[in-house]
């Protein structure tokens, strides 16, 4: 009988599938690394029992002790895992621009999630980095894993991801690719692979937001080039212990809107449903090509599951609300298609200022069409309001009709977006669509600006 011990007795010996259709630009073959074939649905699952075995072997982590964690959610299961089948204790903590997904799954497993939010500095006391030490230090009987600076991370790809792929392409690969986070992966694997073959190149892609790729390039350490990205799973604002830049030829970096676009691709043309960072690998690979050879071997790894991003890139509406969504925006109803079905808020000439202010507080809108009974015959936007208050401290208790402007352009239902843009001055911050039947809607600038793709 062919059987495993438990859970853990499954990691590794993930397949490689060859790329078609999404690399078909690509002269070289492309094969995928596919990690989700690991119990955890993750690459983390490898490096996990590494940490886990070896601080249990120089005596880091104790019988019945408290493992506790920074993670992007992944790490964090492949931890869930082996403290499951050894008897630990979990505590994942996790920044709140993680997938809910993720989060749900941790807990579905016996970890306890602590949430912190993204758009701080690591060294604030509420980033997730800080909160991982500061648990660990009031935790009883506990080991901070530290999965950054832990170098078990790199070696367990050392030891395993590297060796399997050089046996699975009989050292023909030429070329690895993989999205770089706490840089255990890319520094392990490619330090086993230019072992076996100094020529192999080593290309990591990155994502805007981080700083590997300058710091690869000029070893300085850029402090502007950090700010929140949408992105999950690579790029760092800090320089993780793991990451051997030694070993790595270069980085391309891959905005968020390609690395959602092509997380999509690859499941609508692969049929292998995985995750964001497999999406910005794919683009990143297709940035590099002009490096690829026809008789060259790729191989990129693709972390993680597709199901830990159902709420996001999988997610029309998601996708829609960031412009990711690859939809044509020619007419004047495309624009505000999401919100279509909404009321068009107004007031009318003989309402009180304060009343338009509190439609517009509600509703949280910047601009108000101005009606009486023969229609439209004025608007009210927040500047008027601002040059009336400064020149009235008592404008609120006035009739809108006093301090009303012009009313907004209207524009039939169809008219193109290159005709309704010059619509927009420094006089005028919207326009109405006539909808028919008696219905109007209004587009903004900002709704313009939003729909820019």
């Amino acid at each position: 009988m062919q059987y495993a011990e438990n859970i853990l007795g499954t990691i590794g010996n993930t397949p490689l599938v060859k790329l078609n259709k999404v690399t078909q630009e690509v002269a070289a073959l492309v094969l995928a690394k596919v990690e989700t074939f690991n119990p955890g649905n993750s690459v983390k699952d490898r490096m996990a029992v590494k940490m886990i075995e070896d601080a249990e072997a120089d005596g880091r982590l104790q019988p019945g002790g408290t493992i506790i964690e920074g993670t992007s959610g992944n790490t964090g299961m492949g931890l869930a895992l082996v403290a499951i089948i050894r008897g630990y204790k979990l505590i994942c903590v996790i920044s709140d621009k993680q997938s809910k997904e993720k989060m749900d799954i941790l807990r579905a497993v016996g970890a306890k999630v602590v949430v912190c939010p993204t758009d701080v500095e690591p060294t604030d006391p509420r980033s997730y980095y800080s909160v991982s030490k500061r648990l660990a230090t009031e935790t009883p009987n506990s080991w901070y894993v530290n999965q950054y600076d832990n170098l078990s991370n790199a070696l367990a790809h050392y030891q395993q991801t590297g060796p399997e792929i050089w046996e699975q392409t009989k050292g023909k690969i030429t070329h690895f690719v993989v999205g770089v986070g706490t840089g255990g992966t890319i520094s392990g694997v490619g330090k086993y692979l230019k072992e076996k073959n100094p020529n192999i190149k080593i290309w990591g892609i990155d994502t805007y937001g981080s700083v590997f790729k300058k710091y690869h390039e000029t070893g300085i350490f850029d402090e502007n080039e950090i700010y929140s990205y949408i992105t999950e799973g690579i790029g760092e604002d800090i320089l993780p212990k793991n990451v051997d830049f030694s070993l790595i030829d270069g980085f391309t970096k891959v905005t968020d809107k390609d690395a959602a676009v092509y997380t999509r691709k690859i499941a609508l043309e692969e049929g292998i449903f995985v995750g964001n960072s497999a999406g910005a690998a794919v683009k990143g690979l297709l940035q590099l090509q002009e490096h690829f050879q026809p008789e060259d071997v790729v191989v990129v790894l693709f972390h993680d599951s597709g199901s830990r991003y159902v709420g996001k890139m999988f997610n029309d509406d998601w996708m829609r609300e960031r412009g990711f969504l690859e939809e044509p925006i020619t007419k004047a109803e495309d624009v505000i298609k999401e919100h279509l079905d909404k009321p068009l808020i107004v007031v009318r000439t003989e309402e009180l200022v304060s009343h338009a202010i509190e439609r517009m507080r509600k509703y949280k809108i910047s601009q108000i069409p101005v009606v009486d009974t023969t229609g439209f015959v004025g608007s009210l936007d927040e500047s008027h309001l601002f040059q009336s208050y400064l020149q009235d401290k008592n404008t609120a208790d006035k009739p809108i009709k006093e301090i009303m402007g012009k009313p907004f352009p209207i524009v039939a239902k169809g008219t193109k977006i290159e005709a309704i843009a010059p619509l927009f001055t420094r006089d005028n911050a919207a326009v109405l669509i006539d909808l028919g039947n008696g219905k109007h809607h209004i587009i903004t600038k900002y709704d313009i600006i939003g729909s820019i793709q």
